[in-house]
């Protein structure tokens, strides 16, 4: 089971480590918005944990941490690490947004992305009034599709696993890095 650390906890560890190995598992746009320095994106969409190590971006001998917004996709993406055999994994608490709020240092890019967890909330906000529209103007049985939304982020909220955010991070806008 991998290491939760605070962000207080990580800023201390890059003063002394300045070389300490951080993966960001966010989207490439999110990335780009913003980002602590030392950090080196790796979206969830597409870890390979094995290809980092080789590539010696995450030594299998260094401590990977993995961070995100928040910590949810970070957990993911040390399960990852960890299923790889990394033997040491670190999951950052509170994520970028949680470091940014602390007033420590980020770098910021010049895309401007709808956060995913707001993309998450449009998508199946959208689904649950088209399932509620279709059922009663075209056939009742369309209230299913409202059902499976609400049963879907019953799921997410329990297992702290969002299917329609795994699948909205891997959308084209989410991938596409514009150059400031």
């Amino acid at each position: 089971m991998a290491e939760i650390i605070s962000i207080a906890a990580l800023r201390s560890r890059l003063e002394s480590q300045p070389d300490l190995v951080l993966i960001d598992v966010r989207t490439p746009a999110e990335y780009a918005q913003v980002h602590i320095p030392q950090a080196l994106s790796a979206p969830l969409s597409g870890l390979d944990p094995e290809a980092l190590a080789v590539s010696g971006r995450a030594p299998r001998d260094r401590r990977i941490h993995v961070i995100c917004r928040t910590q949810n996709r970070s957990k993911l993406g040390a399960a990852a690490f960890e299923k790889a055999g990394f033997p040491d994994v670190t999951v950052v608490e509170g994520g970028t947004a949680g470091w940014e709020a602390a007033g420590f240092p980020v770098t910021r890019g010049a895309v401007a992305v709808i956060s995913l967890e707001r993309q998450v909330r449009i998508a199946a906000g959208s689904l649950v009034v088209l399932g509620v529209l279709l059922a009663v103007l075209v056939h009742p049985a369309f209230i299913v599709l409202s059902g499976f939304v609400g049963a879907g982020l019953v799921f997410a909220g329990i297992t702290d696993i969002c299917g329609l955010g795994l699948l909205l991070a891997r959308a084209p806008w989410n991938q596409r890095v514009e150059k400031a």
